[in-house]
């Protein structure tokens, strides 16, 4: 076995992102995270030698952070993946920085959690490593909750990965982290990239964050409060929103492809009428048919146009379907094209609810026509 062992969840044709674990854990760490990604995004997460799933010998004593991104680039390119986002935790978000500097022509984003360009030097990672290599594990697992949580929570899949990590390979992690040091490096950095922070975390504290933020161009840093090192498993919804947000699926690009699909001056329209007792209906749809729905790669705009037809069709909204006939000749459709998809709903949907469809939409074609004319 060469290759990471990993966790694929999503469709295949969506945009793919990468997710990166911290020392100690195994891929769990995202499972509060990984399943809601997924829904927009190709959703790959990884073990690190030796941990959950990967073997051990991928890493030996000596290794470098630069040697963890090889053999992430390694997956990457197993699975058909060029280009990808990534997020990773602590070590994790090593890995992350150095792929942003050294190679940047395969990352589309960025986001790093709970980590740092450096860990405070290399002699504590020395010692830890000499430490795993004499005594094992079982001592550092112990005090987990308390390097890792807040008082009083734990996650105890976690606090298990790490006492069967093996040590060997733990240990080459630690020598990585002890020879990793980005800060002179972080200004050429010009990927899209989040910073986030746990306010309570002891490992990689906000300050850490704060200094690449500052170094790395149009970077952004969120601090979660009550947040400690594993952020995703203590604060999954904090994390998941940062994450959603730096992938551009809030609102703003909503309103974005819904200006383009519906035209400015509906939009525009339905803007002015909202509200402030339509205003969170209005935000959902933005955000969710939108920001969502319609971003997803994974069909056209045309394709999209064509179901939408077809429903409408389908539920009798023709007030709705004047609408999508007008939008789907922005998104490519020729009038010959929209009657081949409203004779196709004749036999699915019925005959009278296709008449009524065909007269709506021949009324809005030749408004259209007149209109240009």
């Amino acid at each position: 076995m060469t290759l990471l062992h990993h966790r694929a969840e999503g469709p295949s044709s969506a945009p793919p992102l990468l997710l990166g674990p911290s020392l100690g854990t195994s891929y769990a760490l995202w499972d509060r995270v990984a399943p809601e990604l997924s829904v927009t995004h190709r959703v790959i997460r990884w073990d690190l030698p030796g941990h959950g799933g990967s073997p051990a010998g991928l890493l030996t004593a000596g290794a470098t952070v630069g040697d963890l991104a090889g053999l992430v680039l390694a997956l990457a390119d197993s699975l058909g993946v060029e280009r990808f986002a990534y997020a990773g935790v602590s070590l994790g978000g090593a890995v992350g920085l150095h792929l942003a500097v050294h190679h940047p022509e395969r990352l589309s984003s960025l986001a790093v959690i709970c980590s740092s360009a450096h860990f405070n030097g290399a002699a504590p990672w020395e010692e830890r490593a000499a430490r795993v290599r004499r005594e094992g594990l079982a001592g550092l697992a112990e005090n987990a909750d308390a390097r890792w949580f807040t008082p009083g929570f734990t996650v105890p899949e976690l606090v298990a990965d790490h006492r069967r990590a093996d040590p060997e390979a733990y240990a080459a992690c630690c020598d990585a982290l002890a020879a990793f040091d980005l800060r002179d490096r972080l200004p050429e950095i010009a990927v899209p990239t989040l910073l986030v922070a746990g306010r309570e975390d002891p490992a990689t504290p906000p300050a850490h964050l704060r200094e690449i933020a500052d170094a790395v161009p149009g970077a952004a840093l969120v601090e979660i409060p009550g947040a400690s090192h594993l952020a995703p498993a203590q604060c999954p919804e904090a994390v998941l929103a940062a994450l959603r947000s730096h992938a551009g699926r809030l609102p703003g690009r909503g309103m974005e492809v819904r200006r383009e699909v519906l035209g400015a001056a509906h939009v525009d329209r339905a803007q002015e009428r909202q509200t402030p007792f339509t205003a969170r209906f209005q935000d959902f749809i933005s955000r969710y048919a939108w920001g969502e729905i319609w971003t997803d790669p994974t069909l056209s705009r045309r394709e999209r146009s064509m179901i939408t037809l077809t429903a409408l069709v389908a539920h009798g909204h023709l007030d709705e379907l004047a609408m999508h006939v007008r939008a789907a000749r922005r998104n490519g459709l020729t009038p010959d094209e929209i009657a081949a998809v409203l004779l196709q709903t004749a036999v699915y949907c019925g005959v009278p609810a296709a008449n009524s469809a065909f007269a709506t939409a021949q009324r809005v074609l030749a408004e259209e026509d007149g209109a240009q004319g």
